[in-house]
């Protein structure tokens, strides 16, 4: 019967970088060093473990007596089967010597796969050091059994404590390498996914022939390792008119950040295609819960259309705080939001009324996500608000502030106050209209 796959353990001394650091090669009667391997000259030397898994009737066993590089001994357990194995299969087992000839376990004896054994104890130990021991003579077995995964082959007549403490030491530094690789190659795929999800969220706006000016800001919470579901865009559709949104979904995980990709894109298609207000809206909430992974999830869209003449917007919230609009001579100040509807994803068959806002000849308009205002204002529980938030803004513009600065200054200024990276993503647009 085949022996259960234990749960996940604590990275084992082999891969944590404590065992003592060896050369990397091929075979073991070939080895050579390798330039890629390095020695942590800081880390304290620590006895290096060896389990031993063989099928011996007469139970005398094949290991010699083994020394590591500083002619310490190595620790020898030694298995009988492999539900013995998994019992002493601990976290300070650096490798493990696996004898091919153990019989396979269960189904797979039947299958006639002769490397059934070494495929079951990768399964159990994906982070160990595996050595096989192939039988006198066969290369060929040896080198599939390094195909299948091991990191070297012995052949069990040839052993000697020199050859088998050199193979573990290589073997244990191969192993260790091999992780090393492999976790910069799933950094570099999480580096390409960041990127390709970054361009999701952050579009380039589309403002040809458009007198308005573009300026955003996005800075992810400190806790993110991708970004969250904060998202915006801004379209300029055939008829003049500037449509201009910016949302949050609730969450901060991968599965948020591509349902913000997904509500943008719906967003700017929907836009191009004419629709707008309640109209837009309400579709945008169906795509949502066809989309959303769970029926709690919810998103808060901001939505501003800007008349061609760039006197008069029509405003629909969602659930999502107001835009802040500044003009010359007259304090910033948060537009209307009396008739805030809720949130996309909570009331099915929901309305968001669509207001009318006048902007006047020279403005400045600015979206924002409720990262910006929930910051909090030094060590109390005080959060710095709508009422902070338009104060910072109000003297920033009295500085003489606009456009990319304004917001750059804005933001971190926020920070400041909360004593550090904020915990939510902020995302900030501004539009300018000049006199």
């Amino acid at each position: 019967m085949p022996a259960p796959i234990p749960r996940q353990r604590a990275v084992p001394a082999a891969e944590s970088g404590q065992a003592p650091a060896a050369h990397r090669g091929g075979t073991s009667k070939e080895a050579a060093p390798s330039k890629e391997a390095t020695v942590d000259t800081n880390a304290a030397p620590t006895q290096l473990t060896l389990l031993l898994i063989e099928d011996d009737p007469g139970g005398s066993t094949v290991v010699p007596e083994l020394h590591d590089s500083a002619g310490r001994p190595i620790r020898v357990r030694t298995a009988r089967n492999l539900t013995e194995a998994e019992r002493l299969l601990t976290d300070d087992v650096h490798c493990i010597l696996l004898d091919l000839a153990l019989p396979a376990p269960g189904r797979a004896a039947a299958d006639g796969d002769e490397l059934a054994v070494l495929k079951h104890v990768l399964e159990l130990a994906p982070r160990h050091a595996v050595l096989a021991l192939a039988p006198s003579g066969d290369a060929e077995r040896g080198a599939e059994a390094v195909r299948v995964g091991a990191q070297d082959y012995l052949f069990r007549d040839e052993l000697d404590g020199r050859l088998l403490s050199r193979a573990i030491r290589y073997a244990v530094e191969r192993k260790r390498s091999d992780t090393a690789e492999r976790r910069l190659a799933e950094g570099r795929v999480r580096a390409q996914e960041n990127r390709r999800l970054e361009r999701g969220l952050l579009p380039t706006p589309l403002l040809d022939g458009s007198p308005l000016r573009f300026a955003a800001r996005y800075r992810p919470g400190r806790s993110r390792a991708l970004l969250g579901g904060d998202f915006y865009d801004v379209v300029r559709t055939p008829d003049g008119t500037v449509h201009a949104m910016i949302g949050d979904v609730c969450g901060h995980g991968p599965d948020e950040a591509a349902l913000g990709v997904e509500l943008r894109i719906a967003w700017r298609a929907l836009t191009l295609a004419g629709l707008c207000g309640d109209e837009l809206l309400g579709t945008l909430q169906q795509v949502l819960e066809h989309e959303r992974a769970d029926d709690e999830i919810f998103a808060t869209l901001c939505t501003v259309d800007i008349a061609p003449d760039g006197r008069r917007a029509g405003l629909c919230l969602a659930g999502h705080p107001s835009p802040l609009i500044a003009r010359p001579g007259r304090p910033a100040k948060l537009l209307p939001y009396d008739n805030n509807g809720p949130a996309l994803g909570l009331l099915p068959g929901a309305r968001w009324p669509r207001m009318q806002v006048e902007l006047g000849r020279e403005w400045s308009l600015m979206l924002y996500t409720d990262g910006l205002i929930e910051g909090r204002v030094g060590a109390g529980m005080e959060r710095l608000g709508q009422d902070g938030m338009v104060e910072i803004v109000r003297r920033l513009l009295s500085e003489g502030l606009s456009g990319e600065g304004l917001l750059r200054a804005a933001v971190n200024e926020v920070r400041e106050l909360n004593g550090g990276e904020l915990t939510d993503d902020v995302a900030v647009l501004l539009l300018d209209r000049g006199a």
